[in-house]
């Protein structure tokens, strides 16, 4: 199963120690017509990894999708009414994870949710960065979450009671009531027990409530205490941000693609150490085809052949049984060409064969490429490269004929002849005879 991770990182941003990540969404959409459904089978494993629970999550898709929800926790079904694939899901998730899981100051998610009945509001705190503020209490979801606080167990139903019962309960809710009450009331029932009994009495310290208030109970938020937290933090989980990347167009994406390609080559690791985070990075933001443009662009310039060598593996990555990257890989080299016109014109059916040699074009989209003429003058300086192809496929299919008619020939066994002589098997075919009309 292919985990995710949790901060879906800005693009100037690499941790590979990040720790925080979640199965990927798998939807199932069962029924026809009207009854049609969505269940998300793995909701139980993604709402643990996000520690919230899964009617949170699910009654989240229900308010974005405007569709109703069903949440049957005995056997761990939690349906969806309508047909919704995988991929929105994933992108409704990763919005329920920016409002209702990431920490707005250090974005890491060890946070938690506080519940207040009486005020209507949901706070949320950050055990990471002692971040302590509310939610927006805008979204249709917060409503639910007041009726179904965190610490409370949705499994728990509750059932019809007698009216004895509901006395008995009464009862032992005030007994309960009476145990939480006030150091003062618990003091003064044991001094009352012990004039009773006619024991000694140790009156302990009662405090004031003024002295009470200035106790701080709660957790350190001092300036010194929150910089020594941030310190045990990693340096990249300080800087993680949330955004909705999936969300924005082709080419705003491939604009982040570019500049976190950027950043890399101007780095320590370099690109070559960078290679795996790199293709990460396309295949998050779904611009794997279309990143080779990029990659050209960036990596490649007059000295390309000594380039290929070295990004050999990176272009193999992104190419390797992928003609629409290939293809596209042809389109940002058109474009190196019209800019180093006057060095890499020349040099086309050697920059061609080069990429062929090392398996980042396949032979079908450069003879497919070679038969478009689009860029007319660089397609004239490879063609001595792509007749070359077209005749080493011609020459292929000419000696699987040939091999083909080897089948025919017969293994002729001779004790006057040389030992396994060859000897072709000939047809004999009748011909007729020809007759001279002068000598009848």
């Amino acid at each position: 199963m292919k985990f995710l991770r949790l901060d879906r990182p800005l693009p100037d941003i690499n941790d590979p120690f990040y720790r925080y990540k979640m199965p990927r969404i798998i939807a199932k959409v069962e029924g026809k017509g009207n009854g049609i459904k969505t269940v998300i089978v793995n909701m139980p494993e993604v709402a643990k990894a996000l520690s919230r629970p899964p009617t949170y999550t699910t009654k989240f898709f229900g308010c974005e999708l405007g569709a109703q929800t069903q949440v049957d926790l005995k056997n761990d079904r939690f349906i969806v009414n309508g047909s919704h694939d995988s991929p929105r899901l994933q992108q409704l998730l990763d919005i329920f994870i920016k409002k209702f899981v990431l920490c707005p100051e250090c974005h890491n998610p060890e946070t938690v949710l506080s519940v207040s009945q009486k005020k209507q509001t949901i706070g949320q705190r950050c055990i990471a960065c002692g971040y302590n503020g509310m939610v927006d209490m805008r979204h249709k979801l917060t409503p639910f979450i007041i009726k179904n606080p965190p610490d409370m167990d949705p499994a728990a139903t509750p059932t019809k009671a007698s009216k004895k019962e509901k006395k008995k309960s009464k009862k032992s809710d005030k007994e309960k009531d009476d145990d939480r009450a006030s150091p003062e009331v618990n003091t003064q029932e044991q001094m009352a027990a012990q004039r009773a009994s006619g024991g000694i009495i140790d009156a302990p310290v009662i405090k004031n409530h003024e002295e009470e208030d200035d106790e701080d109970w709660g957790e350190d938020f001092s300036e010194d205490a929150v910089k020594q937290r941030m310190e045990e933090l990693s340096e990249a989980a300080k800087q993680m941000a949330f955004t909705d990347d999936l969300e924005k167009t082709i080419e705003e994406r491939l604009n982040i693609f570019y500049h976190f390609v950027k950043n890399k080559i101007n780095s320590s690791e370099g690109v070559v150490g960078a290679m795996k985070d790199i293709f990460s990075e396309a295949e998050r933001l779904e611009v794997k085809d279309k990143a080779t443009m990029v990659l050209v662009e960036l990596l490649l310039n007059n000295k390309i052949i000594l380039q290929l060598k070295q990004y050999k593996v990176l272009f193999l990555k992104f190419c390797y049984e992928n003609d629409k990257a290939q293809k596209y890989l042809l389109g940002g080299l058109e474009q190196l060409v019209g800019v180093h016109k006057d060095d890499l014109l020349p040099k086309m059916p050697h920059i061609l064969k080069t990429l062929y040699d090392f398996d980042i074009l396949d032979e079908k989209v450069l003879i497919d490429w070679g038969d478009k003429k689009l860029a007319e003058e660089i397609h004239n300086k490879s063609q001595p490269f792509i007749r070359w192809l077209k005749e080493a496929e011609e020459e292929e299919s000419d000696s699987d004929e040939e091999d083909e008619d080897d089948e025919n020939v017969e293994v002729v066994y001779s004790h006057s002849g040389k030992v396994g002589e060859v000897k072709e098997e000939k047809k004999v075919e009748q011909e007729e005879d020809d007759f001279d009309i002068d000598a009848i």
